[in-house]
């Protein structure tokens, strides 16, 4: 150190002058300052090196040796002038990077500050959006809960349907517009030979068109007997559709098998086998493969109600009922119901479920006289119910009353189709019907030997069914229903109840 600390001093003013602006070319402004310091601090050190150095050349001027020392001192001096300057320039260029580094992150931190505090008012402004979004959306759910229970304290109701006001006003309309002696003849269902007085009907002409003005009957049943070919009957049916001026029921008893009022006149329609024969086949789509194929092949003739399927529960082989019934096992049975209502009622026609409440178990025939079951109400529910129960569900139009007696049911012991505890209390509330009753047909000695055509027709309505089939005297029948009304016994708001539920039915055709 002291050797190359006595080498710096051998410099003169000029020759470091010199360096020191060779220098400055490479410093900035701030070195400067440090620069004119170190060259005063050089020239007083120059003045007192300049007095030794001619102290010692004295001494060593004939010293060979150590000329060359100070030659070698000399490139020593050099070199380590340059390590100097390099030294500085690295230092000054350190000093500038740091400015730099220090300059950006001041920048960058300003800009993330700027950045963060951005985010925080989007993010503030998204949240208030929110908020008040939510609130509105509050007040909108408040406002709508507010107006539903409005609607619900309204006093008229409101019907969830449109159809089913639509369809609602066309029946009113109906009702509202027919006399009382229209509105009982349609409760009947009779033969079109009870209607125009003719021996045997086959054409509806003029005395059909006088026969419907002076009797707005609810509809007629045809027979075989009524059946000459398929041009005859369908323009029949269709001549009488058209004359009836209110909509009319034109029926027919079409179970297929044995029972094929169409089929057995030689007309030429599907085949449809017998139902114990379907049931034995535990194919419960072969039940609605019938069901579509008589509702189809009655459509097209113009019939419009079909009297089937029969949901009596029996043994096909022992039974009275014979091959008509799909068995005794109540879950086959209810699926073979269940399907061919939806067949039927799938090609247009309205079907309709009998004998309830089940007649398959009974020993006798309501045909000839009186037919009474033992079974409890509990017995019933557990069985003869649950395939008429089935075909409610799936959509059945009608359902048929039997005449038969339940006497373990009603204590009065009176026909199924007179008791209100079999029409009301259990078809229409516990199985929760809605559609129309209808009662089997009251010419038949389990009415007829009991009953007068009168009293018959009086306490089916009293009972709750909708429509009297085929009363031995209709005459007589009408008669005692319109004097029921007029004097009381049976109110007209009673009457209207069951012609809303016939015309639901007969104008669905006119909403589509």
């Amino acid at each position: 150190m002291g050797k190359l600390f006595g080498r710096k001093k051998r410099y003169s003013d000029e020759e470091y002058e010199n360096e020191e602006l060779f220098d400055d070319e490479e410093l900035d402004e701030d070195d400067e300052e440090e620069i004119d310091e170190d060259e005063d601090e050089t020239e007083n050190e120059d003045d007192e090196i300049e007095d030794d150095d001619e102290d010692e050349e004295d001494e060593i001027e004939d010293d060979e040796d150590e000329e060359e020392d100070e030659e070698e001192e000399e490139e020593w001096d050099e070199e380590d002038r340059r390590a100097y300057r390099h030294r500085r320039r690295v230092r000054n260029q350190i000093i500038v990077y740091a400015v730099v580094f220090v300059f950006m992150a001041v920048v960058i931190g300003g800009c993330v500050f700027a950045g963060r505090s951005i985010i925080g008012v989007a993010r503030q402004k998204k949240l208030e959006a929110e908020q008040l979004q939510l609130a509105e959306e509050q007040q909108r759910l408040q406002e709508e809960q507010e107006a539903q229970e409005v609607v619900i304290d309204a006093p008229e109701p409101v019907e969830e349907e449109p159809e089913e006001d639509y369809l609602g006003e066309i029946v009113a309309a109906y009702i509202s517009e027919m006399p009382i002696e229209d509105k009982v003849a349609g409760l009947f269902i009779v033969e079109p030979e009870v209607l125009t007085g003719v021996s045997t009907v086959t054409q509806a002409g003029d005395g059909t068109r006088e026969a419907l003005d002076n009797c707005a009957i609810g509809g007629l049943i045809y027979f075989e007997k009524n059946i000459k070919d398929k041009e005859q009957i369908t323009q029949m049916l269709s001549n009488t559709f058209s004359m009836s001026k209110y909509p009319i029921f034109l029926a027919i008893d079409e179970e297929g098998g044995s029972v094929s009022r169409v089929k057995k006149s030689g007309i030429d329609v599907e085949q449809v086998s017998d139902m114990a024969a379907i049931g034995q086949s535990g194919d419960a789509a072969q039940a609605y493969d019938a069901g579509t194929a008589i509702g189809t092949y009655l459509r097209e003739l113009g019939f419009n109600l079909d009297f089937a399927p029969m949901a009596d529960l029996a043994d096909a082989a022992t039974g009275e009922l014979g091959d008509r019934v799909f068995g005794s096992d109540t879950q086959v049975v209810s699926d073979m119901i269940s399907n061919m209502v939806n067949g039927i009622e799938g090609a247009g026609v309205s079907s309709c479920l009998k004998h309830f409440p089940g007649i398959g178990s009974a020993e006798g025939d309501t045909h000839s006289g009186r037919v009474e079951t033992t079974k409890t109400l509990e017995e019933m529910r557990n069985y003869e119910f649950l395939p008429f129960k089935a075909g409610i569900d799936a959509g059945a139009d009608l359902v048929m009353v039997s005449h038969i007696t339940a006497s373990a049911v009603d204590e009065e012991a009176v026909p199924s189709s007179l008791s209100r505890v079999i029409v009301t209390d259990v078809l229409r509330n516990e199985l929760g019907f809605q559609g129309v009753i209808i009662t089997d047909a009251l010419n038949m000695g389990a009415i007829t030997e009991y009953y007068t055509s009168e009293q018959a027709a009086v306490m089916a309505i009293e009972a709750g069914v909708d429509m009297l089939l085929m009363p031995q005297d209709f005459g007589a029948a009408y008669e005692a229903v319109l004097d029921a009304v007029q004097d009381g016994t049976i109110s007209e708001e009673r009457i209207n109840e069951s012609l809303e539920r016939i015309y639901r039915l007969k104008c669905a055709e006119k909403l589509e």
